[in-house]
């Protein structure tokens, strides 16, 4: 097992995973290589998280950073002309199939928290062409955005990453219209992770020490404000034992593996009343 680093601030989660995407965002160009995907920097998890979405509309595979758990633009009920805000944006994956289904007159902003990421999500933007997509740095947790301005908000896998869902769920509620919706694919937990699990920075990047309680995760949405909150989609994901072993002991593992804990990939949609 493997001394990892451990989390003590919201400044130091913060860093580690603006450090951990522009790394991703910076190889990128010749790659990704075994730090792609939602999960530890030393192991890839592509198979783990992510699903395909190479055979949607509007798929550009130099946008596609293997950095998701969910495709919640299956969900998200997005029609043409619709204002579609897209959270942690990274290299503009989601955001160009958005533009696929709004069309000329709709408009997609994407929002990454990340320098790097909104870098290259520009250049993959400026070689495409498209006048309505645009890519804003800023925080989730407080958004550089005019209120009630999106008909659908959508984010993959990365409201785990915010230490302060609270307040990432009010900033949703604000941007969105009256009557508009969020829908979002992210990690959630049903159990308890072994405690070197829940310290490793590695992991927190991975989407995986961050994630919290299912019933904590949709109860912080109804507390925003948000209405007919349901979940259309669930799977469940498997920690093999080759990535658990860099952070815990093989009796730890065992432990582990006896118990009922579930991490699970779901998309929930809420709401705006």
């Amino acid at each position: 097992m493997n001394t990892s680093q451990t989390l003590d601030s919201t400044l130091e989660l913060k860093t580690i995973v603006q450090e951990k995407y522009g790394a991703i965002a910076a190889q990128s160009g010749s790659g990704c290589g075994p730090s792609c995907g939602c999960g530890p920097v030393s192991i890839s998890t592509d198979s783990i998280m992510n699903e395909d979405y190479s055979a949607l509309q509007g798929y550009v595979q130099d946008a596609d950073l293997s950095l998701g758990c969910g495709i919640p633009t299956q969900f998200a009920n997005i029609k043409a002309g619709d204002t579609v805000v897209d959270l942690g944006s990274g290299a503009g994956n989601d955001a160009f199939i958005v533009r696929a289904i709004v069309g000329n007159t709709g408009r997609v902003i994407g929002v990454d928290f990340t320098e790097a990421m909104i870098h290259k999500a520009r250049q993959n933007n400026a070689k495409l062409g498209f006048a309505n997509v645009e890519f804003v740095q800023g925080d989730i947790e407080a958004m550089p955005l005019e209120s009630e301005i999106a008909d659908v908000v959508v984010s993959n896998c990365v409201l785990n990453l915010v230490p302060n869902k609270r307040a990432a769920f009010g900033e949703i509620f604000r941007v969105l219209k009256r009557g508009a919706h969020f829908t979002i694919s992210d990690i959630v937990l049903e159990g308890a992770l072994p405690s070197g699990i829940q310290r490793a920075a590695e992991m927190y990047a991975g989407c995986v020490s961050g994630a919290i309680q299912k019933h904590d995760y949709q109860s912080i949405i109804e507390e925003q404000g948000f209405i007919n909150v349901g979940v259309p989609k669930e799977r469940e994901i498997f920690l093999p034992d080759e990535l658990l072993r860099a952070f815990i002991t093989e009796a730890e593992i065992a432990v582990f593996r006896a118990s009922n804990t579930r991490l699970l990939s779901i998309t929930v949609v809420g709401f705006k009343p």
